[in-house]
């Protein structure tokens, strides 16, 4: 069996076939960051980044799911979904875009 490999426009590998015969499949956001990810042995996962390209969630087949932040240092820090689920609000708060005050309350 032949190794294979096929590109999208920006020269990502999207699907890669190993000469063993295990399968690679990939898709990636318009910044060439990878979204999804699924192999011939039924691992699959997710991944959201920030306006800076960092990963900030996580989740693959199993339900296992990651958020993350960064500190000054631009060093990564797992958090829990409701802080990063605060983030998100206090983004859209600063953002100046339209909210009402009781969606930034946890209710």
């Amino acid at each position: 069996m032949n190794e294979i490999k096929e590109y999208d426009e920006n020269n990502n590998v999207i699907y890669y076939r190993h000469i063993n015969g295990n399968e690679f499949w990939r898709e990636y956001d318009k910044n060439n960051n990878l979204i999804h990810f699924k192999d011939s042995n039924n691992f699959e996962s997710w991944r959201e980044y920030d306006e800076k390209n960092r990963e900030i969630y996580f989740k693959d087949f199993n339900g296992n799911e990651s958020w993350y932040k960064f500190d000054e240092n631009n060093k990564s820090i797992s958090i829990t979904e409701q802080e990063f689920k605060q983030i998100e609000k206090q983004e859209l708060y600063f953002n100046n875009k339209r909210i009402n005050r009781f969606e930034l309350m946890d209710i």
